[in-house]
């Protein structure tokens, strides 16, 4: 039967996409600045839904089996966050220009490779979306690992959808620097937290 596999798809992605990581909360500070939110927002939801399937498919025991790709992500995802978070509070310590009509727009090349780096240098996303779902759908009988991951894809449009919508219907709060400036020392420390935690788990 494809609702009970669909609902525990949706159930058990919900509760993996929504945790705070880099990837929602530079899709939520984009939206804030109202730059390319919605190009952001799909290319996530594309690499969730890509990534999904491939774990229900079997890529997720491949990756069992190498985890050094694991410990590479890690690597390089710690030192991107780093510099990206080294940027953010860049932006915050900066007397001038944070207010959204001031704010340098990033091109759709840059938001999209940024929105990539973010998400497949994170090495919680292969073991989250692609080993742990994977694991669990994978095990399912007949037909029901494809209406498991369509759950998970579902809850991955729903969650990212309501992040773009969300952070648009919050950017009239941020009319002043100080605003910006919060918004960007939570983005810093994030980052660097998230990094701070990368290289623990490889060194």
């Amino acid at each position: 039967m494809w609702f009970f596999p669909l609902v525990k798809g949706m159930g058990i992605g919900a509760s993996l996409i929504m945790a705070i990581g880099s990837q929602n909360v530079f899709v939520l500070s984009s939206a804030l600045r109202g730059q390319h939110a919605l190009v952001i927002g799909l290319v996530c939801v594309c690499i969730d839904i890509f990534l999904i399937y491939c774990g229900v498919l079997g890529l997720g025991a491949l990756i069992k089996e190498m985890p050094i790709l694991i410990d590479l992500a890690s690597y390089f995802g710690a030192l991107f966050l780093f510099t990206y978070g080294s940027l953010a509070f860049r932006r915050a310590f900066k007397p001038q220009g944070l207010a959204t009509n001031n704010v340098k727009k990033m091109t759709v090349l840059a938001a999209i490779t940024t929105t990539a780096a973010l998400s497949l240098l994170n090495p919680h996303v292969y073991l989250d979306t692609v080993v742990l779902l994977g694991s669990i759908g994978g095990q399912l009988p007949g037909s029901e690992p494809l209406w498991f991951a369509l759950g998970a894809s579902i809850a991955s449009v729903l969650w990212f959808a309501t992040l773009v919508v969300g952070g648009k219907a919050l950017a009239p709060w941020f009319k002043n620097d100080k605003s910006w400036q919060k918004l960007d020392v939570l983005v810093g420390c994030t980052m660097w937290v998230i990094a701070g935690f990368l290289l623990n788990s490889v060194l």
